[in-house]
């Protein structure tokens, strides 16, 4: 006798909801262990710096690239793959040898052929995400180069932009309120993004005023955590807007618990974006990271 229209037994629906929990914990560990393995191995190389620092954050890129081309669906996507992933290349080994104008330049027919190769309706797409990938590879590269305040700048991101986060996260469950963007991301609230950017930029300009040798000051870097924590948050409703844009739940399967690459480090790339062109902008010398921590 077929019983599927029966309503549940009392044991049966606390079956269910015994399971539903324990894959919520097994879930929870499973991120937890990825996210710990993913900050452990970016300490790790911030550390060893050089090629070691580099051949990470290109990897990171790779997928980045890897995951827009595949997630807008676009015609030709491995092609399109190859040739940003060989641009990227590229720019990895002609940063290191100084010679990274000569990247720009290769840039030029490399978007030339993924406008050619995307066709019409995704031209724009497609360039964007070699943008997108590029910008974080050179904005970490540069950043990092400073031998005086290079690793303080990488550092002080991870700060702000892992602070700003987890406090989020935490914040908006504990204080709740009005949601900051429903029709994007409907788990985002204002609480959470004022105590994360908060405690975000607190916890970098902290880590920037210890750090050996550099001693940045608090007052400005903290305001200046505000605006990376906030940028940092707009990234990741820029990539959950993109998400919704293609109708995907994650970037890819890459990262077990956390769904992509992109998904993982979104706000990452805008606050790195943010303070290379910052350091840059204030036209400290002798680095991009100089301008972040030199207001003497």
């Amino acid at each position: 006798m077929d019983n599927a229209g029966t309503p549940p037994t009392e044991g049966g629906t606390a079956r269910a909801q015994g399971l539903m929990a324990r894959h919520r914990f097994d879930d929870l560990w499973v991120r937890a262990a990825s996210g710990l393995f993913l900050a452990g191995t970016a300490v790790g190389a911030l550390a060893l710096g050089g090629w070691f620092f580099a051949l990470f954050w290109l990897i990171a890129a790779l997928g980045v690239n890897w995951e827009w081309q595949r997630l807008i669906g676009a015609p030709l996507p491995l092609l399109r793959v190859l040739a940003g992933a060989g641009l990227l290349i590229a720019a990895v080994v002609l940063f290191r040898v100084g010679r990274i104008e000569f990247a720009f330049l290769l840039a030029l027919p490399v978007v030339g052929f993924l406008v050619w190769a995307a066709g019409p309706g995704f031209r724009l797409w497609a360039a964007s995400g070699l943008f997108y990938a590029g910008g974080l590879l050179l904005s970490v590269l540069s950043l990092r180069h400073d031998p005086f305040f290079g690793a303080c700048a990488i550092g002080w991101l991870f700060a702000v932009v892992w602070g700003t986060d987890v406090c989020a996260y935490f914040g908006g469950r504990l204080i709740g309120g009005p949601k900051l963007a429903p029709r994007i991301s409907p788990g985002k609230t204002w609480s959470g993004f004022l105590v994360g950017i908060s405690c975000g930029a607190a916890l970098g300009a902290a880590a920037a005023h210890v750090w050996p040798n550099a001693q940045a000051p608090l007052g400005p870097v903290f305001v200046l955590g505000l605006a990376a924590g906030a940028l940092a948050q707009a990234g990741d409703l820029f990539e959950s807007w993109i998400k919704r844009r293609f109708g995907v739940k994650d970037a890819s399967g890459l990262i077990p618990g956390h769904g992509g690459v992109m998904d993982r480090i979104d706000g990452f790339i805008a606050a790195a974006i943010f303070a290379a062109l910052f350091g840059l902008w204030r036209g400290v010398p002798p680095s991009a990271a100089a301008g972040l921590f030199y207001w003497q």
